[in-house]
């Protein structure tokens, strides 16, 4: 070999070596950092973070629902003179709240890398924390604007009168789930008895606790905030059940009113996906075939039963759209998907709305934690969405999603409940 070569190969031979082994060593490290990233061990610190941000969060929507009830109460009492700051502090709060849950639905999902949910976490929960400060600073102001300028008496006096107002619009609670009751099953009508009792007892306490903080509020010596306080409280957890009966007595009437439009709609798109398998390869006929059998089976179930469960009728209807819709597949045109969709829109938008007032008064009365609120808030963004959309396809989609979310919430909302009790 020349003297040349064999000093040009003795410079690179281990310049080689020593890069490669470099090169090897950068890899290896790469490897095990990427491996730690993911490890059960970093896997368990981020779910720890998540569930940290998921408790503040929690507490900044508690907050913000406190802070809808005193700025409701501020423009009904005071005319709107009260500082603009609690005003201010909930629209705020509102739109961090929103976002918050937006991103943490984003990290709920086992496919995001534990350092991102950490992150994520970390910024989330900080982000709570500030919202909170500012709501706590707001009410303070306002509580004490409120001390300076209005009276214990007046605030009864208020209070009285949206006591009044409502238990006027409630009318009769018991007349109402009894008209359910003498034409409907005990499951179209549960909830609504159960909204009925809780409101008008809420109600009454509310009564109760308003005349004690009149005899304080006439006596120099007590004070009758706490006590106050105390009947807001119950007034407005009469006002939130008061909505759940009355919109679970719509829900069952305005059912009852569309199982025909229904029962036609679905029998005409079983006509349609009869004439869409004749024209099918053997094999995709036959498969098609066997669903039409079954979804035309479960539909003439349910159409037996539907006057007596008419939302129950509904929901299972929308459903077995859904799975015929699933059976067609590529077979259906353009044209024909937006015709199905049209004639599946009202009734899957009627199931929908029933799931979200079931997912509701779940949340609402087991105090979830954020993953069930988190697919609440997705469940109502859904709905709105297919509301406002103004392509068929698109709004039944999005109803659809409207009810896998609510039925998520509710799920994890009972789940809180029973794990609590």
């Amino acid at each position: 070999m020349p003297e040349p070569v064999a000093t040009i190969l003795g410079w690179v031979i281990p310049s080689v070596v020593v890069f490669g082994v470099a090169a090897i060593a950068v890899l290896v490290l790469a490897w095990a950092v990427r491996r730690a990233r993911r490890s059960p061990r970093a896997r368990a610190a981020a779910d720890a973070a998540r569930a940290k941000a998921g408790a503040a969060l929690v507490r900044l929507d508690d907050a913000v629902g406190e802070l809808d009830l005193e700025v409701g109460l501020s423009g009904a009492m005071y005319g709107g003179d009260a500082p603009a700051s609690l005003r201010r502090s909930r629209l705020t709060a509102q739109h961090v709240r929103d976002a918050s849950f937006e991103e943490y639905r984003g990290i709920s999902t086992a496919d995001v890398p534990p350092v991102e949910v950490r992150r994520a976490s970390t910024r989330i929960e900080r982000r709570a924390e500030q919202a909170l400060a500012a709501i706590a600073a707001a009410r303070a102001e306002h509580g004490a604007w409120v001390r300076a300028n209005v009276s214990a008496a007046s605030q009864v006096d208020a209070a009285r009168g949206r006591l009044a107002q409502l238990r006027a619009s409630m009318g009769d609670p018991a007349a109402l789930v009894a008209e359910l009751s003498s034409r409907f099953a005990e499951e179209e009508w549960r909830d609504a008895s159960r909204a009925a009792h809780a409101a008008v007892a809420e109600a009454d306490e509310a009564e109760r606790l308003l005349e004690t903080a009149a005899a304080q509020a006439s006596d120099p010596a007590l004070t009758a905030l706490p006590t106050l306080a105390a009947a807001e409280r119950a007034l407005r957890q009469a006002e939130n059940d008061a909505r759940i009966l009355e919109e679970a007595h719509r829900l069952v009437l305005q059912a009852a009113q569309a199982i025909p439009d229904e029962v036609a709609a679905a029998r005409s798109a079983l006509r349609h996906a009869i004439v869409v398998r004749d024209h099918l390869e053997p094999a995709d006929a036959e498969r098609l075939g066997a669903e039409i059998r079954e979804v035309e089976s479960e539909l003439s179930r349910v159409e037996a039963d539907a006057a007596r469960r008419p939302t129950w009728a509904v929901d299972r209807i929308a459903r077995l759209r859904n799975r015929l819709d699933l059976a067609l597949g590529d077979a259906h045109t353009a044209q024909q998907r937006l015709r199905g969709a049209r004639t599946a829109l009202p009734g899957t938008l009627a199931a929908a709305r029933r799931a979200l007032a079931q997912a509701e008064a779940s949340v609402a009365h087991s105090r979830a934690g954020a993953d069930a609120r988190a697919r609440l808030l997705s469940a109502q963004e859904e709905l709105a969405r297919a509301r406002q959309a103004d392509d068929p396809v698109a709004a039944l989609d999005a109803a659809r999603r409207a009810m896998r979310d609510a039925e998520d919430a509710k799920a994890l909302a009972d789940f809180a409940r029973l794990d609590r009790s």
